[in-house]
């Protein structure tokens, strides 16, 4: 902190002393920082859009998934780019209701998709239930991923 204060401290002393030379390095440094910053946020929000292209389904499906993990997920891969991976956390709410009614614990499941999505087809998963406050049945509620996160291949 200290080091960053006297750099720009520095910085301001030789733009005042000697105009004429630090001016164009300002103005190409700025102009550096400029792009790599429009890099950094047109490449996130290419993520994003790819992101927001997944369709994620979940249903409480006891009878088709073994009883460690009774929900079932669908998950489509409706954008233009392979996913190469991807996690998220796990959300479960009454209809109609806003309070995510699951424990974030330490020892609550990490959900993660496949390696290789390719685009266009479909991947099917039983996952394990998230813990979920007492006095709720995981058959009454609607579960969502939240907190998406993932890649694509270039």
């Amino acid at each position: 902190m200290l080091f960053g204060a006297i750099l720009i401290l520095s910085w301001f002393i030789l733009l005042i002393r000697y105009p004429s030379k630090a001016l164009p390095v300002t103005l190409i440094a700025v102009i550096g920082l400029c792009i790599i910053a429009s890099t950094v946020i047109w490449q996130e929000n290419q993520e994003k859009s790819h992101l927001a292209e997944l369709e994620m389904r979940f249903t409480y499906d006891p009878q088709n998934c073994p009883a460690d993990r009774p929900l079932a997920l669908t998950l489509k891969n409706a954008s233009p780019k392979p996913l190469l991976e991807l996690q998220w956390e796990m959300a479960a709410y009454r209809p109609g209701d806003s309070v995510n009614l699951v424990e974030n614990t330490y020892e609550s499941p990490r959900y993660s998709g496949p390696g290789d999505l390719l685009p266009g087809s479909t991947w099917n998963n039983c996952l394990p239930l998230p813990p979920i406050r007492s006095g709720y049945r995981a058959s009454s509620l609607e579960f969502r991923a939240e907190r998406i996160q993932g890649s694509f291949a270039d």
